[in-house]
């Protein structure tokens, strides 16, 4: 099947590589020239296990293709995936003028048949836009669908190979069959194939990063109190954890979650929640704990030292989690920043952040 995906970054190199890897045609466009001219050489420009090996081959048996030409990617292509970035905006929802500009420029381009995917994080109502947008460009009905990601950075392509499920928002019964088919040499071992509509899909990726960052606030508070209280965290956490209503996962506390989803995800949820007219008090303070987490390791610093000038401090760990040279919204960098204002002297180390922390800090590490 040829495959358009529209944007190489994390999600849409994963992505396809991944299609590639079971026999797709995959054209992977972005407008960044310089980093599809590395693609194109075999160079990987971000770092995920597995993932250079995955692009390399399958470029070289010519199932894997690189372009800045946005038409003769999206021409002959059956399925279009828009994978583009959804940054947060000032007031935390879901910036999505990168979306709106491939949407109008992809179009024009579109096979009479193509069915047009969202793989980006979204807001709830975006495939309808984006439905009523294309309606308007081409004159005729074209099939809409979303299909959220749900891959771990460190562990993107077990995500996408062996998905817990795969969902699908769609309006007709036939672009679910035909999902079904791409997704099928994924879903061996009876994961489900989940089919529900455009909205509850796009809700979905949102209501899963917002709860899985609840567990992980909710986990830090009570450590906090912990602390305070001489009990042991670890101890509480097993107590808890063999509970079958509970259980372990992301119950592990530390110093905040960082990375591109789960900060980004809760925001734009909550922005969603009050343009509805819903106050989002939980998500608020889900926020806000983060945040608060990611002050703590300076804290207990402070107590132990009365002042930084001149200190010469390590800091061993820069991106948000290990496996990653992502650094966005890492807590390693909010340590970093403090230290630095109150005159210390930081050396740093990370087996794969390295660059990405030299290039927002340049000397001054």
């Amino acid at each position: 099947m040829k495959i358009a995906i529209v944007g190489t970054g994390y999600v849409g190199l994963v992505t396809g590589a991944c299609f590639a890897e079971t026999g797709n045609d995959v054209t992977c466009v972005d407008v960044d020239a310089e980093k599809i001219a590395r693609l194109t050489e075999g160079d990987v420009p971000i770092y995920e296990p597995g993932l250079g090996e995955i692009v390399v081959r399958n470029s070289e048996d010519g199932r894997l293709h690189f372009t800045t030409d946005l038409a003769s990617a999206v021409g002959p292509a059956r399925l279009v995936f828009l994978a583009v970035g959804t940054p947060s905006a000032d007031d935390g929802s879901a910036d999505l003028s990168t979306l709106w500009t491939v949407v109008d420029q992809l179009a024009g381009h579109l096979a009479h048949d193509a069915i047009v995917i969202t793989k980006s994080t979204v807001p709830v109502g975006t495939n309808t836009a984006i439905w009523q947008r294309l309606r308007e460009h081409t004159g005729r009905e074209c099939d809409v669908a979303s299909n959220p990601e749900f891959l771990k950075e460190g562990a993107a392509l077990d995500d996408f190979m062996k998905p817990d499920r795969v969902v699908v928002g769609v309006r007709r019964p036939e672009v679910a069959e035909e999902l079904r088919e791409l997704y099928a040499p994924f879903l061996r071992t009876e994961k489900p194939f989940l089919v529900m509509s455009p909205e509850s899909a796009e809700m979905t990726k949102y209501v899963s990063n917002a709860l899985l960052s609840t567990k992980i606030s909710f986990i830090n508070e009570v450590a906090n109190l912990c602390e305070r209280m001489q009990a042991d965290i670890n101890d509480v956490r097993r107590g808890i954890g063999h509970d079958s209503r509970i259980g372990f996962a992301f119950l592990f506390p530390g110093v905040g979650y960082g990375g591109s989803c789960f900060p980004k995800d809760v925001r734009a949820l909550k922005a969603m929640a009050r343009a509805h007219g819903v106050e989002p008090r939980l998500l608020a303070a889900v926020d806000a704990v983060n945040e608060q987490q990611k002050t703590v390791m300076f804290a207990k610093l402070a107590r132990r030292f009365a002042h930084f000038e001149g200190r010469k401090i390590a800091v061993w760990g820069l991106a948000f989690k290990p496996r990653t040279d992502d650094i966005r919204e890492a807590p390693a960098l909010t340590l970093i920043d403090e230290l630095l204002s109150q005159g210390a002297h930081v050396q740093v180390h990370d087996p794969e952040a390295m660059e990405n922390v030299r290039g927002r800090y340049g000397d001054r590490l």
